[in-house]
């Protein structure tokens, strides 16, 4: 009973995504228009106008807390 189920549900898994696989729309239909995408918006300026490094450093403990010092006000 096994050895019939596996190859059976198989076969009708098979027979099913070839039938939905087909394409009903005609290749050759002239009513289609066809126009182009809108361009897309800049990405925004998340640096605040600042430089990036060019050598992108390790993101570790040291480097974060080196960050965060920097970051604050000096007084």
């Amino acid at each position: 009973m096994k050895k019939l189920l596996f190859p059976g549900l198989l076969a009708a898994l098979v027979s099913l995504s070839l039938t939905s696989c087909g394409s009903s729309a005609d290749a050759t239909d002239d009513n289609a228009h066809v126009t182009a995408l809108p361009p897309l918006p800049p990405a925004p300026d998340s640096t605040k106008g600042n430089k990036q490094p060019s050598a992108l450093r390790e993101l570790n403990s040291v480097n974060a807390t080196q960050d965060i010092k920097n970051m604050q006000p000096q007084m």
